[in-house]
């Protein structure tokens, strides 16, 4: 049922004339294998055939894990889910949240157990749905993929990319790269809106982070040239701190905040998303994430399925008095 119907081949050469240095590829519930190389193979796969389209790209597993909530309508649905896949993975990143039905607020300050937040989905540049799980101390990166379905139409393909700090394309530094952080996301605009020799200039000239850090308290980012505005975002979603037409913003961590992002927005549409600068403590941990436990309650689990067995055995007494009539 996946839509795409290009070989791996024919997407990696076509991204590679856009310029970018390490494809990977993240089908539907299955494990794809690279097209040339077996040493850059990187085990992921988009897991969810669920009515509600949750889906969460699993990296570093060995199979492919078939079982799925078909409705995964409550938050502690989809923590099992998380929960079950994280058992035989690497790590987790949580896909499109809002194309995902159901996502709420209450929901994404409840639910942990990934390491990366899938950004920008063509809804929104803003990333609300990142600062409800920041917020609630929910520490976890972020990436901006493609979610590439048709490879032969201009606005969808090469529209979303990430720049990584890594030595090599190979799974186990890119694994490192990924959880310490060390990269940022960029949405790209169709430029020459289905001209593709326009896109593929477009791309050669994409503007970029030249330096980016915190020294003492102060959080800093220079780009390659002036974007329309960059904007600090902390804890709830609020603005921090902002400037209009500059290439350059710095910002001082207050001893309230927990944590800051930044984003740059450019006058053609480009956007670059740097991971969040987060307060935590050193002496504990070496990364702001926390390895939340969650506990199975086993009288609600019993009570909840003994529901769900009640409700079916319910429709197939209807759908039976409905024949028989």
């Amino acid at each position: 049922m996946n839509e795409c119907h290009h070989t791996p081949a024919e997407v990696y050469d076509s991204l590679r004339r856009f310029g970018y240095d390490i494809v990977t590829f993240s089908n539907h519930n299955v494990l794809t294998r690279h097209p040339f190389d077996t040493s850059l193979q990187v085990n992921v796969y988009e897991h969810g055939y669920n009515l509600f389209k949750y889906h969460k790209l699993v990296f570093g597993c060995k199979d492919v894990c078939l079982f799925d909530n078909l409705v995964p309508l409550f938050a502690f649905q989809k923590q099992f889910q998380l929960d079950l896949l994280g058992k035989d993975s690497d790590f987790i990143q949580m896909n499109h949240p809002f194309r995902t039905n159901g996502t709420s607020e209450y929901q994404m300050s409840r639910l942990t157990g990934y390491r990366i937040m899938e950004l920008d989905s063509g809804v929104t540049t803003e990333q609300e749905y990142w600062d409800w799980a920041l917020s609630a101390g929910h520490y976890s990166f972020a990436l901006a993929n493609d979610d590439l379905h048709y490879p032969d139409r201009t606005r969808c393909i090469a529209v979303r990319c990430n720049f990584l700090c890594t030595p090599s394309a190979r799974y186990e530094d890119l694994k490192k790269v990924l959880l310490d952080g060390c990269y940022y996301s960029m949405r790209v605009p169709d430029y020459g809106g289905g001209n593709w020799a326009e896109k593929h200039r477009g791309n050669e000239s994409l503007p970029y982070v030249r330096d980016i850090g915190m020294k003492d308290s102060l959080i800093f980012i220079k780009l390659s040239e002036p974007a329309d505005s960059i904007s600090f975002t902390g804890q709830g979603h609020s603005q921090l701190s902002k400037v209009t037409d500059s290439d350059f913003l710095a910002y001082v961590f207050r001893p309230d905040d927990n944590y800051a992002r930044i984003t740059a927005w450019f006058a053609d549409g480009e956007v670059i998303y740097s991971n969040p600068f987060a307060r935590y403590d050193a002496s504990v941990s070496d990364s702001p994430y926390v390895e939340a436990e969650h506990p199975v309650n086993l009288l609600l689990t019993i009570l909840f399925n003994l529901l769900l067995l009640l409700l079916a055995a319910g429709d197939i007494l209807l759908i039976v008095k409905i024949v028989k009539k």
